[in-house]
């Protein structure tokens, strides 16, 4: 990605979504600086994903205007939940256009959507010499279009559509001091981001790094120590020799709770932990004022000022009608297309005056018909405005049958509870009388081709019985996209 212009405006707008949250920065650039004229995190009541465009937009607007914000530009930072992963390996040898064929072929197999749904961007580890390992991120193109389509909507312009995580921790820096493990603890979970040997190892989401206890926040100390161990020993040999620290961005009291607990892990891993509360005033070229607390936000739109790259983008390319015309028709057939293209021109002459009466017609025949037409469409309009809003799809119910169906009808098998987050994503706990009665139901439940990634099982006995508990999650998938 190239820096602004001399003739690009120099201020621009930062905006992270997690979850509900949404933080918003509005930078400028100076001589030899950079300003941080007002910041501010806000939480939004529609989804991007399932509302209206332009009803997320007009929410978005009215933060805009509280916060005194009136920047056009800016760089958008997307969910890690949105992100999709994949891992390749790259063989030695291969030159840059035989890596992009083999990603791109390889996202094609092993990614669960069709190539032509999805954003993808790429991050290869290891030096070009030898065997290399390829990080495939990828973003459902629906996801990145709805919020590109609610900021336009209101006069935004994306210049980027990026990862909040991966402009905290720059790749940079790995080839200098030493692998990083970065931690930034968010609203569905914590982002883990492994950055080594020149690219980024490993990208996932740590949905299960906290628990809610009341109005606050707990960390699970130890699922994030199993994490980051399983994490740190997927990694290619070279990748993992050269991982040294480990980093936790924040500055509130989950990101300390976070640092906290996992800093006696790391250092049995033999890494050296360290909480990064501020930037430093030198992280991004040109200066920033002391004290600057840390901000995705403000780490995509300080690097975008500064022409740094931003890790990963998924910013839809645009295509000119002229430039799609041409592509489209550009080959050996357009001589032939040209010769009937000049046949039917001389039909089209000699049926042009039967063409013009026709016309008239319909135009006599529309303004009979014009009023009450106006009528319809003002009605339908006040329908579509009113209308509720749901999810014509009923993922939720598909889901629970399955589930239901799953489970045997002579109660040695029981549910206490289900979760279903992001409309995918399902945690169900329970207890079995035996784990014979458990395995025979989750047999049952993989069975469905709509059931994925199905892990977990029986922790341990329940209190005073002789039923055991279990937990275990998957991942659901339409079934078209299942197919």
């Amino acid at each position: 990605m190239k820096g602004p212009s001399p003739k690009t405006a120099t201020t621009l707008l930062g905006l992270v979504l997690d979850g509900t949250r949404l933080d918003l920065v509005s930078v400028k650039r100076t001589a030899g600086a950079v300003e941080v004229r007002k910041s501010v995190s806000v939480t939004l009541t529609l989804d991007p994903l399932t509302n209206e465009p332009d009803l997320v937009g007009a929410e978005i607007q009215t933060h805009l205007e509280k916060a005194g914000l009136r920047d056009r530009r800016c760089v958008v930072g997307v969910p890690l939940s949105w992100a999709l992963t994949l891992a390749v390996k790259v063989p030695a040898g291969l030159g840059p256009e035989d890596v992009q064929s083999l990603l791109a072929m390889e996202a094609e197999r092993g990614l669960p959507y069709a190539p032509e749904t999805l954003m993808v961007s790429s991050s290869l580890v290891g030096s070009a010499d030898g065997e290399r390992m390829a990080t495939l991120v990828a973003i459902p193109r629906d996801h990145i279009t709805r919020l590109q389509e609610a900021l336009e909507s209101i006069g935004l312009r994306p210049l980027s559509f990026s990862l909040g995580l991966a402009a905290l921790q720059p790749v940079a820096e790995s080839e200098t001091a030493g692998g990083v493990v970065a931690l930034v603890a968010g609203e569905r979970g914590a982002g883990l981001q492994v950055t080594a040997c020149g690219g980024v190892a490993a990208l996932r989401l740590l949905e299960g790094a906290f628990e809610q206890e009341g109005p606050e926040r707990r960390v699970q100390k130890d699922y994030v120590a199993r994490e980051l161990r399983i994490t740190l020993g997927q990694l290619p040999e070279q990748a993992r020799g050269a991982v040294r620290n480990l980093k936790v961005f924040g500055h509130d009291e989950l990101a300390e709770e976070l640092y906290e607990q996992v800093r006696p892990r790391a250092e049995a891993l033999g890494l050296r932990a360290q909480l990064v509360k501020e930037f430093a005033p030198l992280e991004f070229g040109p200066a920033l004022p002391n004290g600057t607390n840390v901000s995705a936000a403000l780490a995509l739109a300080a690097r975008h000022l500064a022409g740094q790259p931003a890790g990963f983008e998924f910013l839809p390319p645009r295509v000119s009608k002229w430039k799609q015309f041409t592509e489209q028709h550009a080959s050996k057939k357009l001589v032939y297309v040209a010769g009937v293209l000049g046949l039917v021109l001389l039909v089209v002459a000699g049926m042009f005056g039967w063409q013009q009466w026709r016309l008239n017609r319909l135009e006599t025949q529309w303004l009979a018909m014009e009023k009450p037409v106006n009528q319809i469409r003002e009605m339908e309009a006040r329908i579509r405005k009113y209308r509720p809003w749901y999810d014509e799809t009923y993922r939720s119910l598909a889901i629970l049958k399955a589930v239901t169906q799953a489970f045997p009808e002579d109660s040695s098998v029981s549910a206490k509870s289900i979760e279903i987050r992001d409309r995918a994503g399902v945690t169900v706990t329970g207890t079995a009388r035996n784990n014979q009665a458990f395995l025979r139901m989750r047999d049952q439940l993989t069975k469905n081709k709509q059931v994925h990634d199905l892990k977990g099982g029986p922790q341990k006995s329940a209190p005073n019985t002789q039923f055991v508990e279990f937990t275990f999650n998957f991942h659901w998938t339409d079934a078209q996209a299942s197919r």
